[in-house]
């Protein structure tokens, strides 16, 4: 799977166990200031603290259960 284009630079070649401890700002079009501020309003440090936020799950459940809504 190629994710460069998902990482910052300085990230690419990263095994997913790096990846997921790495901070906010690995991801591309995430700024250091961007990691800060979302430390800040919901004490992520992580690509994994994010991927585990319950608002984020619960966002991803509602939007993928809308796209199978009839």
């Amino acid at each position: 799977m190629n994710l460069n284009k998902a990482l910052d630079k300085k990230y690419e070649g990263k095994t997913f166990r790096e990846l997921a401890d790495a901070p906010i700002a690995a991801l591309a079009g995430v700024s250091d200031n961007d990691g800060k501020l979302l430390e800040q309003a919901f004490g992520i440090k992580t690509i994994k603290d994010m991927a585990n936020l319950k608002y984020f799950r619960w966002a991803q459940a509602i939007a993928n259960l809308a796209d199978a809504e009839e």
